[in-house]
């Protein structure tokens, strides 16, 4: 077991912030890395060491070659790849280990086999994990694809193999609009993947969408840390999640953990990841793909069941054993997180890069903001528009919403258009309180959101007004009596 002393983390924003964060807690050194347009990011400020990477702006974050170089000229024992870039990148992975160094995350096999979601699809179908009806290879003739949607029956969903986040991902209704999304998806595929293939299975109307979060050490000891309700969605993106889920049942959530700790098992899979699944209205289970990396949401799960997963995952890769059982692992109450991005509800949510100018968060208990957003920032148009994560806690799901109200009335962000007057219309509304969600939830609700919108940002811009005149005044002194 080798243990490690310095960390590169191969990322940016928040994600960085965060295992800088958990290094420093383990006394481990961290090293950041900063593209051009990054120069002024927190991370950089908060790590012990860290390194500009120049030229483009996006193969700051993937050219593996040029970040291992740096690696080892920086003494460092490992690397974190965090989410997003190289985080699922199974050459990259080899690399770190052909090269020396820890790669901080499962095996490369087990990236190469779930980041292919035809084969991991197979793989998992082997060992009794439920899935559902489409094809088990390859297609990239449309004519093909046609006839096997026909057989299928529609609904059906062309998925890119080789993608993940909602990209190459079209829905298909009706058998006069299977070459049109077709093709969509492969050019999709090929603009985000490289690669144009896809996979054509049953849809599943209006599901929820529910993932296990899975820890697993090289001793074959396999744990979850219960589940994540990530149905609140816009086109196939993640908008909030919740743990647990408000109104999953026992027996399905007992399911849930048994197929998913025991497929883990069976694979030999190390290190955290995230297992997916699919439920229609009965319950029935679907996989649809495992994330093989640290995920948006895991701050839900660290509150409801005390383990810090950064470091869990980080201990993992040093080669040490779960320092815990499943029986050990106790869930309080619900947590929710709301994705604070910078883009314009009204407007498709096109994204609003620009300068944070005032930058007021909530607090307060059960409250957990994780963000790398400070007044004065720029959010560069290269990348992501997430400005930062809200994360609420209360024992019950009724005290989690209202906590969840609170806190959003408290978040301002001025100098950019944020989603947050969406969330606070979120969280108003019946069926969310109600804990009634699935992935059709945001397009039934998104006319009513966006008419409450306008009115919701005119609201928050008169505020945030407010508060930047009076902090000016304060600033001048025309607020203090002087004796």
């Amino acid at each position: 077991m080798k243990k490690i002393t310095k960390i590169l983390v191969a990322n940016r924003g928040e994600i960085a912030l965060r295992i800088i964060r958990a290094c420093r807690e383990l006394d481990i050194k961290s090293v950041a890395i900063f593209s051009e347009v990054d120069v002024e990011g927190i991370w950089v400020k908060k790590a012990d060491e860290c390194y500009p990477i120049m030229g483009d702006v996006l193969q700051a974050y993937l050219n593996y070659d040029r970040i291992i170089t740096l690696a080892l000229k920086a003494d460092c024992d490992a690397i974190h790849p965090g989410y997003g870039f190289l985080s699922e990148n199974a050459e990259f992975a080899q690399a770190c280990e052909d090269r020396g160094l820890i790669f901080i995350g499962p095996k490369p096999a087990h990236i190469a086999l779930f980041g292919d979601k035809m084969a991991s699809k197979v793989a998992m179908k082997a060992i009794g994990v439920p899935v559902l009806e489409g094809t088990d290879e390859p297609v990239t003739d449309k004519a093909e694809g046609a006839k096997v949607a026909a057989q299928i029956g529609f609904p059906v969903i062309i998925k890119a193999a080789f993608g993940g986040g909602g990209r190459g991902m079209r829905i298909v209704k009706s058998a006069k609009l299977f070459d049109e999304m077709f093709d969509s998806a492969t050019n999709e595929a090929v603009k985000y993947f490289g690669k144009g293939e896809v996979f054509i299975e049953k849809y599943v109307e209006n599901p929820r969408h529910i993932e296990i979060q899975i820890v697993a050490d090289k001793y074959g000891n396999v744990v979850h840390l219960g589940e994540r309700d990530c149905s609140i969605q816009r086109r196939h993106q993640k908008v909030i999640e919740i743990a647990p889920s408000p109104r999953l049942s026992p027996e399905a959530r007992k399911e849930l953990y048994r197929i998913s700790t025991k497929a883990m098992l069976k694979l030999g899979y190390e290190s955290v990841g995230t297992v997916e699944y699919l439920l229609d209205a009965d319950d029935n289970i679907y996989f649809i793909e495992m994330n093989t990396r640290v995920q948006v949401e895991h701050p839900v799960t660290e509150i409801i069941s005390g383990i810090d997963i950064i470091q869990r995952m980080i201990e993992i890769a040093e080669g040490d054993k779960l320092k815990f059982l499943q029986e050990e692992i106790v869930f309080r109450g619900y947590a929710i997180e709301f994705r604070i991005n910078a883009e314009n509800p009204q407007n498709n949510f096109m994204p609003s890069a620009g300068t944070i100018t005032n930058y007021i968060t909530p607090g307060g208990p059960g409250v957990r903001i994780d963000s790398s957003a400070y007044a004065g920032y720029t959010i560069p148009p290269n990348y992501d528009s997430m400005v930062g994560k809200l994360i609420v806690w209360a024992l019950d799901w009724e005290g989690a919403v209202k906590k969840a109200s609170r806190a959003l009335d408290e978040f301002y962000v001025e100098g950019v258009i944020t989603n947050i007057p969406l969330h606070r219309e979120i969280v108003k509304d019946a069926d969310f309180i109600a804990g009634k969600l699935d992935t059709s939830y945001l397009d039934k609700k998104m006319e009513l959101f966006n008419l409450n919108a306008t009115k919701s940002i005119a609201k928050e811009e008169e505020k945030t007004s407010f508060i930047t005149n009076l902090i000016n005044k304060i600033k001048e002194h025309k607020l203090i009596t002087r004796q």
